[in-house]
C-alpha cells in the first residue's frame, strides 16, 4: 500500500513546491564498466568497493539520493555474466530482481573496451518498457572521436531515452546525469527519510570493506574465492568497537597464502581494513580477522544464502 504524503512521517516529506519524486533506479552492465564508481560519485560518498578486478561487487548495493524535491533510490548490481558457480546465479539472480524493480534502469558500458551487447539483454529491456539510460563511462581514458561511433552503434540498436557520456571516476558528466534521473523519477512520496543514504546496516558495509582489501592485496583465486562474515559487532562506550570477522576461502592452501608467513598477509588486509572501517563509521575500532576453509563454498546452496547471496 502507498502512503500518501500527508501520512508519512514529517522526516519524509520534502520542501514545500511540487509534488515529490522518489524512485528506484538500476544500474546494470557488463563486469568493470564502473557501475560501483558511478553509484558512489552519484551520492557523493563510497558506499559500493571498487577495485580493478572484474566481478567485485557481489550484493545489490542501495544508496539513497535526496535532491531537489526528488528521491532516488540507486541499485548497484553485480556484472552481468554466464553463471559458472551456484553464487554466480544468485548474484544475477540479484540483477534481474533489481531490473524488475526499477522505474529507471541505466545500461552502463566502458568506452575503451565497449563490447558488444547482446541481443538478449536488449530484448528483455524492450519488454519491460522502463525508460533506459545510456550511459558511456570512462570518457577521460578516450578521444572524442571515438566516443561518437559507440553511440551511434548502441542508439541504431536500442530506443535509449537519454545518452550521457561521463567519467565517474573524475567526476565529469555526473551532476547532469542525476538531475536528469532524479526530475524523471514518478510522483511519489519519498521512501526514506531524507538524511538516509543507504538501508544496509553498518556490519555489511563493514564486511564489504574487509572484502575489498582482499581483492587489492591479492591476485587471481583468493579475492574470488573469500567471502566475509561479521561474526561480532559491539560498541563499546569509551573504547574502542570490537569488530570480529570471518574469512571463508575454499581450499588450506589459498588460506595460506591470505594468511602468509607469520601472518603477515593477513596483517595487511588488517591495517588497510581497519582505517578504511574507522573512516567509515568516524569512529575507531578493533578489528579481528581469522581465516576458515569451506570446501566448494561458491558452489553450496545453503552456504551461498546464509552469506546473505
Amino acid at each position: 500500500m502507498e502512503l500518501t504524503t500527508e501520512e508519512l512521517p514529517q522526516d519524509q516529506l520534502p520542501p514545500e513546491g511540487d509534488p515529490p519524486r522518489s524512485g528506484y533506479v538500476t544500474i546494470i552492465g557488463e563486469p568493470n564498466v564502473g557501475k560501483s564508481t558511478l553509484l558512489n560519485a552519484m551520492l557523493g560518498q563510497k558506499l559500493s568497493i571498487v577495485t580493478r578486478k572484474p566481478q567485485t561487487t557481489r550484493h545489490r548495493i542501495l544508496g539513497i539520493l535526496t535532491r531537489d524535491r526528488c528521491q532516488a533510490i540507486i541499485l548497484d548490481t553485480p556484472g552481468l555474466l554466464t553463471p559458472k558457480y551456484e553464487l554466480h546465479r544468485a548474484m544475477m539472480s540479484a540483477a534481474r530482481s533489481a531490473i524488475g524493480e526499477a522505474d529507471i534502469i541505466m545500461y552502463m558500458l566502458d568506452c575503451t573496451s565497449p563490447s558488444e551487447t547482446s541481443e538478449e539483454i536488449l530484448v528483455d529491456l524492450r519488454k519491460r518498457g522502463k525508460p533506459v539510460y545510456l550511459v558511456i563511462n570512462k570518457i577521460d581514458l578516450a578521444e572524442k572521436a571515438e566516443i561518437a561511433p559507440i553511440i551511434v552503434s548502441f542508439t541504431n540498436r536500442f530506443s535509449f531515452t537519454e545518452v550521457f557520456p561521463v567519467s565517474a571516476l573524475k567526476g565529469v558528466g555526473i551532476g547532469e546525469l542525476a538531475s536528469s534521473i532524479l526530475h524523471l523519477l514518478p510522483v511519489h512520496p519519498w521512501y526514506y527519510p531524507a538524511d538516509i543514504v543507504s538501508e544496509h546496516p553498518e556490519k555489511f558495509f563493514v564486511s564489504e570493506i574487509i572484502r575489498e582489501k582482499i581483492f587489492d592485496i591479492f591476485r587471481e583465486e583468493i579475492p574470488y574465492s573469500a567471502s566475509v562474515e561479521i561474526i561480532e559487532f559491539r560498541e563499546e562506550r569509551g573504547k574502542k568497537d570490537l569488530i570480529s570477522a570471518e574469512i571463508f576461502v575454499e581450499r588450506d592452501s589459498q588460506k595460506g597464502i591470505l594468511i602468509g608467513t607469520g601472518g603477515k598477509e593477513l596483517k595487511k588486509v588488517g591495517e588497510a581494513s581497519r582505517k578504511d572501517i574507522e573512516l567509515f563509521l568516524g569512529r575507531r575500532v578493533f578489528l579481528q580477522l581469522h581465516v576458515k576453509v569451506r570446501d566448494k563454498w561458491r558452489d553450496d546452496p545453503l552456504w551461498i544464502k546464509r552469506m546473505g547471496y
